[in-house]
């Protein structure tokens, strides 16, 4: 692995919010505080010792204030952005003479205060956004409107995420809950319309403790206090797991937080099954790797938590550091830190996942590029086309899951410590699987395993 923060003027020394990468072409597009949408070309170098850089496009202009959050369609060809004052565009790409050209297709208006994050439907028919003003709207894309309201949150939706099998949704909001919608159907006139409704409000846990009469229940995500305007969560792109940030936990009532982010099997959403301690700093974003893995047959105990056939590869990404984990165990297999000198706002993985791309409040970018083979073997069997293409039959994958183990206190990981490196925004050098070796080490972490 490769890599640093890209040298350039990225939003005119603003801060950077926002960013992703079309899964089809590898464009990269990023919004900031300047309220523009730029487009960039990510190149990887040919020497080997120099970093992946980029080469700008154009510019998207329309916003009248600060980009929060970019994505786009999983067919590649729209685009959404959420801005500040409720501000939430899609634009269409469409050809043009000596090339394309971005326009915008239609301006969806009812959020009445900043979008802060959104994610489309697999089939890119539909889209969820979460905003200050509390709620979540799901809307119709294709129509433009609002198609359910969904407003049981009360303070800064922050987060959400959309299940690739379009069964859940999920909203993490900075009232310390995170709800998970089921999708029940309704009909009408005979025509089956799409309608969620909460089934699950997971805002508290009850610490394992002796003495169980003296347990009582912590919170399991930080307040309002977070110095972060997101917590992006994500769905596994199998639709196995939905990985949440901002967590904290407290292996008993007097025990201090530890940071973290929790893992929540598909088969029970209602408490969380896994979590990944070891961060300094609180965790605001996750995002995973579109490509599945084969497994690797590590001999580890922590490798039959995750029932999958396959392995997947995921970033989890906190104020100043970047974990990136696979399904094979709990511990990370690389920690990236000191990248920026401000928080980290939003991560991207390009569609071959060759490319990791992080912005920050600083007003830079950083590139990572990983060598071929380097995260693994693609899981190339029909069924792993399947898994990348969202169409992995539901039963089964309802059978696909993380075990449930509430973490010990004091229990840690001995086999794979993980060093915690600073990255130079000049100098990058290649790492291996389990160890970053971009700069000398300047702290070391033990993550807690589960068992």
């Amino acid at each position: 692995m490769r890599g640093g923060a890209v040298q350039i003027n990225w939003h005119d020394t603003k801060p950077v919010l926002t960013l992703d990468i079309n899964p089809v072409t590898g464009i990269l597009a990023t919004g900031g505080a300047d309220c523009e949408i730029k487009l960039w070309t990510i190149s990887s170098s040919e020497d080997p010792k120099k970093a992946p850089g980029v080469a700008y496009k154009t510019s998207l202009t329309y916003h009248s204030s600060a980009i929060n959050v970019l994505r786009f369609s999983p067919s590649g060809e729209h685009l959404a952005s959420g801005a500040d004052g409720g501000e939430l565009m899609l634009w269409k790409l469409h050809s043009a003479d000596g090339g394309e050209a971005w326009k915008v297709l239609k301006t969806l208006s009812f959020h009445r205060k900043d979008v802060l994050d959104l994610e489309w439907s697999k089939d890119g028919s539909y889209l969820i956004s979460g905003s200050v003003d509390n709620s979540c709207i799901i809307w119709d894309a294709n129509k433009g409107c609002v198609h359910q309201i969904l407003d049981g949150h009360f303070h800064y939706v922050q987060g959400v995420a959309w299940d690739p099998l379009s069964k859940y949704a999920a909203s993490l909001s900075s009232d310390r809950s995170c709800r998970i919608y089921i999708n029940k159907p309704s009909k009408t006139k005979g025509i089956e319309k799409m309608s969620f409704v909460c089934q699950h409000v997971v805002a508290k846990i009850e610490p394992q403790t002796v003495d169980e009469s003296k347990s009582a229940k912590s919170h399991l995500f930080l307040d309002e206090t977070l110095p972060s305007f997101f917590r992006r969560l994500s769905w596994s792109p199998d639709g196995s797991f939905l990985l949440v940030p901002a967590g904290s936990y407290k292996c008993s009532p007097a025990s201090a937080p530890t940071n973290t982010a929790f893992v929540f099997s598909r088969n029970d959403l209602s408490r969380p099954a896994l979590m990944l301690p070891g961060a300094s700093k609180p965790v605001v974003a996750t995002r995973f790797c579109p490509v599945a893995y084969n497994l690797r047959g590590l001999n580890s105990s922590s490798s039959t938590l995750f029932k999958l056939p396959h392995r997947l590869i995921f970033a989890v990404a906190t104020l100043n550091s970047v974990y990136i984990y696979d399904t094979e165990g709990v511990e990370p297999i690389a920690v990236i830190a000191g990248i920026h000198y401000a928080a980290i706002t939003d991560i991207a993985w390009s569609p071959t996942g060759k490319f990791l791309a992080l912005s920050s409040q600083d007003g830079y970018c950083t590139l990572l590029e990983f060598e071929n083979e380097e995260l693994g073997t693609p899981f190339a069997t029909s069924e792993g086309k399947n898994v990348l293409n969202g169409k992995v039959n539901n039963d089964h994958i309802e059978e696909l899951t993380v075990e449930h183990s509430t973490p010990p206190c004091g229990r840690t990981v001995e086999s794979r410590k993980v060093e915690e490196q600073m990255v130079d925004r000049e100098s990058t050098s290649a790492a291996t699987t389990t160890e970053v070796t971009i700069k000398a080490a300047k702290k070391r972490i033990t993550p807690m395993a589960i068992d």
